[in-house]
């Protein structure tokens, strides 16, 4: 198989001798494999990038079960991690290595990028089954997204029976399937699986950038795409991850095929497919990603325009391609869009959007010289200006960093229509963006200062090599010290379902406790006064720990923010007042079961100071600061005392089954 480096199409160059009249590309591309060669070599990385996380992650494992609260297995990932960094920077500088055979420093960078994504996550994780943030905050959404999907094959709302999912369900529907391979639990199987995923991403995004750019800018692209996705940390939503890594040398690729016709076709189809899975993954990813690959093609156009070409002929040709990618798109899209849109939710409210943290107030300014992270980024915004009409890379760095801002700019006004765009969602966007570009920024001074002082190349390269270590191993300790730091507290500090944490605590709960320590008692009364299926049960309940164990159905979500729009989430909560003002327990069993809703076969209520039971109903506050509150709904002891309920005491709980 012909090594890319050596082999240039006729198309690669018209391209530079395209971008070259047009003066917008002094770096050459680098010539184009063919579409074969593209999918064989994504194919292979994802496969190989696999089989050594899950091989890492299961000799992690069997390591010795230590007590969370140790600093060796930080201790070990930081010598591993030094170690795995030397090798990718270090490994670049030497000479012996680059003469090796093209397969043996592809394996060695996507494995390497695979070894240290896995082992910085799984390592500070070794005492524990779950995933950064354990089961707080989203992550209570992500785990009772991850059981439904392995509890069968279909499609399905997280809460609801009988709706089509709202939240894009293809990276919860492979993680359904990875669960069910191994035999585990959807909440068992997060862990593993997002750490697969991030380390898979990690190689795909060494073999994109080696589609734009050299081996060696590619191994370091990819290495800073990896560090900042710890360091934000971006990889604590597994599911966004990928299509935020890829971003950046994916718009690359499309910006070439954009900018001359003579261009091969496949580059469009690999950005067709990119958005495609954004859309099946993380949908705000996909309304940006498309709003970049139309202004990328509005700037192609200008510029082709520029050159003589007739308006007519680059309208034609750019729509052309722009359709591509945008019925591959289309197509893949409604894979798991096609059951929520022709089920009654287009139009819907979308209560997700109606969400204005401080993130989302203030623009971000990532490029503050405060530190490693902040210098690197302002030297990439710099070298994106200096260079945009030099450098393809800098071109698309500088339309991505500007669509952000215009991002933000909409969602601010999109407050005026009572709503907002979760411009925050993309701050990890532009730091990765921008730190990216830093790394090229460094590596043309490197070439400058060695074309300006030959006599020193060697101990120039030799000055470089140990900063850009020394850089990556700060950014690596830096985060699991400091953003990683709170998930990792969480993920050893949260309860199992057994009412133990992964320091195997057990005892007497007090007041104070959590109401994760119930969770297993909850469930042992919910298994035997109920139906033993989970996929049967129909719960109300805001005791939100227990629900992240077992796939049941829920008759209320009590976080509107993630709740389904054909849900009628305000309607619902209408009927619990309706239930809490029966008269008695007849009248409260015939107002559940006659109502518009399939009635819960299962009522897990709070109990109250003054004897009576409460379920909390949350309701959307925007725009204020606190997302949402919640008002009482109170239940007399009597309204249940017939046949039709069977009651249990569980602590502060009281399980009603609904007969």
């Amino acid at each position: 198989m012909t090594q890319p480096e050596h082999a240039a199409s006729n198309a690669d160059t018209h391209v530079a001798r395209d971008e070259s009249r047009g003066r917008w590309s002094h770096v050459p591309p680098v010539p184009l494999p063919g579409p074969a060669r593209v999918a064989a070599e994504l194919l292979i990385a994802i496969a190989g990038a696999t089989v050594v996380s899950l091989f890492l992650q299961f000799v992690v494992s069997r390591a010795p079960n230590l007590v969370p609260d140790t600093y060796v297995p930080n201790a070990a990932l930081s010598l591993v991690g030094a170690g795995l960094i030397v090798c990718l920077v270090g490994g670049l500088a030497v000479r012996r290595v680059i003469t090796a055979p093209w397969w043996v420093k592809f394996a060695g960078a996507t494995g390497g990028l695979a070894t240290l994504a896995t082992l910085t996550l799984a390592l500070p994780l070794l005492s524990t089954r779950y995933y950064l943030g354990g089961t707080s905050g989203d992550n209570e959404f992500r785990l009772r997204y991850m059981e439904r999907m392995a509890s069968g094959l279909g499609l399905a709302d997280f809460n609801y029976e009988g709706l089509p999912p709202f939240y894009p369900a293809g990276w919860f529907w492979l993680g359904g399937r990875f669960a069910n391979l191994f035999d585990l639990q959807g909440w068992e199987a997060y862990k593993p699986f997002s750490i697969t995923t991030v380390a898979v991403v990690a190689a795909v995004t060494f073999v994109l950038w080696r589609f734009v750019v050299r081996r060696r800018m590619a191994v370091l692209a990819s290495l800073a795409t990896l560090l900042m996705g710890l360091h934000v940390p971006g990889v604590g939503e597994p599911y966004a991850w990928p299509t935020t890594a890829w971003l950046l040398p994916v718009l690359v690729l499309t910006w070439n095929a954009l900018r001359s016709p003579r261009t091969p076709r496949w580059p469009l189809v690999l950005t067709g497919f990119y958005l495609g899975v954004c859309a099946m993954t993380y949908t705000l990813h996909l309304a940006f990603g498309a709003m970049l690959v139309v202004l990328l093609a509005v700037v192609a156009g200008v510029l082709r325009a520029r050159t003589g070409t007739s308006r007519g002929e680059v309208v034609r040709s750019l729509v052309g391609r722009v359709a591509l990618v945008a019925v591959l798109s289309a197509v893949l899209m409604l894979v798991v869009w096609a059951p929520y849109l022709f089920g009654g939710g287009l139009g819907a409210e979308n209560v997700a959007a109606r969400y204005l943290p401080e993130a989302s107030a203030y623009f971000p300014t990532p490029f503050k010289p405060n530190g490693p992270i902040g210098l690197l980024c302002l030297a990439g915004l710099a070298w994106a200006v200096v260079r945009v009409r030099a450098h393809r890379v800098a071109l698309v760095v500088l339309v991505t960093a500007g669509a952000v801002y215009l991002w933000f700019v909409l969602s601010m006004l999109a407050l005026a229509f009572d709503t907002t765009l979760l411009a925050f969602r993309f701050n990890v966007t532009l730091k990765v963006t921008l730190a990216v570009a830093g790394v090229f920024a460094a590596t043309d001074v490197l070439n400058w200062g060695l074309g300006r002082w030959r006599e020193w190349r060697t101990q120039i390269t030799a000055v470089v090599a140990v900063v850009a270590i020394g850089l990556g191993v700060g950014v690596l300790q830096d985060s699991l010290r400091g953003p990683m730091q709170e998930g990792f507290e969480l993920a050893l500090s949260d309860y199992y379902p057994n009412g133990r944490t992964p320091e195997s605590r057990h005892h007497i709960p007090s007041e104070e406790e959590g109401e994760g320590i119930w969770s297993g008692k909850l469930l042992a009364a919910v298994d035997e006064l109920g139906t033993g299926t989970p996929e049967r049960e129909t719960v109300l309940s805001e005791q939100h720990h227990m629900l992240v164990f077992r796939p049941f159905w829920l008759f209320h979500d009590h976080r509107p923010h993630y709740t389904n729009p054909l849900s009628r989430h305000d309607e619902r909560a209408t009927e619990i007042d309706s239930w809490a003002d029966s008269s008695g327990p007849q009248e409260l069993y015939k107002r559940m079961h006659d109502g518009p809703f399939t009635a819960p076969t299962m009522v897990v209520l709070k109990k109250g100071e003054e004897g009576n039971y409460f379920y909390t109903v949350k309701y959307d506050t925007f725009p204020r600061k606190t997302a949402a509150l919640g008002r009482k709904v109170t239940f007399e002891p009597s309204l249940f005392d017939s046949q039709r309920f069977e009651t249990r005491d569980v602590g502060p709980y009281v399980v009603i089954a609904v007969r």
